[in-house]
């Protein structure tokens, strides 16, 4: 599971999902879609169903990529031990893990039932540039997946929009498309 807000789903972040197949061995990874993360601001954030619509525009053609609104019918702010929880209630067949950038696993400590989540998953941490070493990297159940990354964020894209510069090749192109049609992010 690759939890975010995807607002607006980026290529980075396609990029990780796809790769932590491949570099992590994993069957599929869920990109689950959080309507209020506890660690952000809502204003800026689209509405979780066009959202959700931007990340299955850029996945449909991927069967090892999965959108999920599981979060969308949980209370908020959306807290990953509550939708871990859920998942696995629903998914008793399902072997869940987590993925994360190190820039969270940095402030794990401050995570609902952090110590929860790793008794019930594993973690796989993706790297981040210029990001402080953390303990928990060195953790039973965390493992560091070395794996191909870009230097962009949704938020890069947001003011890149307000700016009137091209998102060319930072988004999928369906996402783009989205996007330009809906005057999003204006």
């Amino acid at each position: 599971m690759l939890f975010g807000s995807f607002n607006p789903i980026h290529i980075g972040h396609l990029i990780i999902a796809n790769s932590m197949i491949d570099y992590a061995k994993l069957d599929q990874t869920w990109l689950v879609i959080t309507p209020q993360s506890p660690f952000k601001e809502t204003a800026d954030l689209q509405d979780q169903g066009m959202r959700l619509e931007m990340v299955q525009s850029c996945i449909e053609d991927n069967p090892k990529l999965f959108a999920s609104d599981v979060e969308f019918d949980l209370p908020r702010p959306n807290y990953t031990i509550d939708t871990l929880k859920k998942l696995q209630l629903d998914n008793p067949h399902h072997s869940f893990v987590l993925i994360m950038g190190e820039d969270n696993i940095v402030n794990f400590e401050k995570w609902k039932s952090y110590e929860q989540i790793l008794q019930m998953v594993e973690v796989f941490v993706y790297p981040r540039p210029n990001t402080p070493d953390s303990y928990f990297k060195t953790h039973p159940k965390v493992t560091v997946v070395s794996c191909p990354l870009l230097d962009i964020s949704s938020s890069f894209i947001r003011e890149s929009i307000q700016n009137k510069h091209s998102i060319k090749y930072m988004v999928h192109s369906n996402v783009e498309t989205i996007i330009s049609k809906n005057n999003y992010f204006l």
